[in-house]
Order: C-alpha cells, then sequence, then structure tokens
C-alpha cells in the first residue's frame, strides 16, 4: 500500500470515530445554514480539522482543499482534496448513508481516493494503477452493457434549482429506460457503489470537486469510467458527472445529451 493511501485511510478513520461520537446527539448540534439546504455542523467542522491534523502530521507541505476549511495556498504539487461529512443532510435526520471523502492529486491527476462509510466500516481505497478495493478485497464495476435491467444510482437538486427542468427529463427518461434509480444522498458513496458493483451506474448535476474526487479514482481502478455530460473529463471543473463501466457509460452519455440543454453538456 502506498504511504499516501495509508495516511489517508487513518486520518478517513479519526474522522469516522468523530461522526460516530456524535451521531446519537444530532438533536444538540449547532447548524448553520451555508446556502438554502445547504448545512453544516461542527461535527463537520471537527472532522476535517481532524483529517488535516492527520495529513499535516506526515505531509507538513502538501496543499489542502476542504470543503469547510477552504483552500491551502501550500506551494506543492500534491494536493488532498477532503469531504470531511458527504450526506450531512442525511446524518442531520439520522438517515444511515453518510460518508467521509479524501482524495489525493499530483500535479491535478488523481493518484489516492478513499470514501469511508463509518456506519458499516467500509472502507473504499484505490491508488493509480492498483486497483480498488473494498476492505482491502479487490472490486470491480458491473458488465452490464445496456440500459435495460441497470440499478442507476442519482442525486436530486437540493439547493440549486437552475437546471431542473434539465434534471427531471433525464429522470423521466432513465425511470422509463432502466429497472430503477436509487437516490441515496452521498454523491461520494453513489460512486463507491458503482465501484463495486452495487448500482450499474451513477449521474448527477452540479457537484464540487470534494464531492466526487475520490469516488472517481474509485470507479476508474475498478475497471469503470468517469466523465462529464459531453464524454470529456471535464466533471471536477464541472460538477457534471456520468459513472459506469465503459459500454454502458456511452448509453448514459446519449440518454442524457438528448434530454438537456447544449449549455449543460460539459
Amino acid at each position: 500500500m502506498h504511504p499516501i493511501l495509508n495516511v489517508a485511510m487513518m486520518a478517513a478513520r479519526e474522522a469516522g470515530d468523530i461522526i460516530m461520537k456524535y451521531a446519537q446527539d444530532v438533536d444538540r448540534l449547532e447548524i448553520t445554514e451555508k446556502d438554502r439546504n445547504n448545512y453544516v455542523t461542527q461535527v463537520d467542522q471537527l472532522a476535517e480539522r481532524a483529517i488535516i491534523k492527520t495529513i499535516k502530521k506526515y505531509y507538513p507541505d502538501h496543499a489542502i482543499l476542504g470543503e469547510e476549511t477552504g483552500h491551502n495556498q501550500a506551494d506543492s504539487p500534491i494536493q488532498w482534496i477532503i469531504d470531511p461529512l458527504d450526506g450531512t443532510t442525511n446524518y442531520l435526520h439520522q438517515f444511515p448513508q453518510y460518508s467521509i471523502s479524501i482524495a489525493v492529486t499530483e500535479k491535478g491527476n488523481l493518484q489516492h481516493g478513499v470514501v469511508f462509510d463509518p456506519l458499516r466500516d467500509e472502507m473504499f481505497s484505490a491508488s493509480k494503477g492498483q486497483g480498488a478495493k473494498l476492505n482491502n478485497r479487490r472490486i470491480r464495476v458491473t458488465e452490464q452493457k445496456h440500459l435495460t435491467n441497470t440499478l442507476l444510482a442519482t442525486g436530486f437538486p437540493y439547493y440549486q434549482f437552475d437546471y431542473i427542468d434539465d434534471y427531471l427529463a433525464t429522470l423521466k427518461f432513465f425511470m422509463s429506460e432502466t429497472a430503477g434509480i436509487r437516490r441515496a444522498g452521498s454523491a461520494a458513496l453513489d460512486l463507491a457503489y458503482v465501484a463495486c458493483g452495487r448500482v450499474d451506474g451513477y449521474w448527477e448535476f452540479n457537484l464540487k470537486p470534494w464531492d466526487i474526487a475520490a469516488g472517481i479514482l474509485l470507479v476508474q481502478e475498478a475497471g469503470g469510467r468517469c466523465c462529464d455530460f459531453a464524454g470529456g473529463n471535464n466533471q471536477l471543473v464541472s460538477g457534471n458527472i456520468l459513472a459506469g463501466n465503459p459500454k454502458l457509460l456511452k448509453h448514459l452519455a446519449l440518454g442524457i445529451s438528448q434530454h438537456i440543454r447544449p449549455e449543460l453538456k460539459r
């Protein structure tokens, strides 16, 4: 195992311990609404600080992009991208689907990724060129070649509704062409589930890098592919993402392109 991946897993477990410590007392948490329906609690902040503390212990010169703390402008080609609690709304409602996401890039290229589900003690991990694992067991995407009989994951708009009509058009199309759609509320886990074959594919609009960076690498190292809505590799910038095995991805991309405005095809 690469030392950086090992540190990422250690940091994710530190954050997981904090998240689970407060999980039964969410009614006592201080909650701040960053935007409409977009919340942050002191658990998010404590978990992110714990992750950063662990990173800085081993790699004090690395740059960090955290959802809560913003961009650490360290002069380093290596950057850590952190979401300390992906699925905060689920967590606040005690809906059991949330995770910690940690990715590491070098010169802008994804090198390592971890998505940790502290409720189920499931650690998804990957290093570039080394495959993807769930709790040290190799994982692979499914081999579904067509939309028929597939199970897809997605995420609903919840605080920015400029593209809701486009989203509903894609939802209607995929509902009619597949075996079902699941919306669980953690993009990082959705991508991890694509990587391990629990769902066949995934699409979502307008995400942030910390939501998807680690999950993208998991899917890629599990034999799948991620792309933006134009079929390119701009998903970390645009926030628009498709994921699945290479053959299924073609059908997902075609379905998306036929049901959204041209300006969203990025």
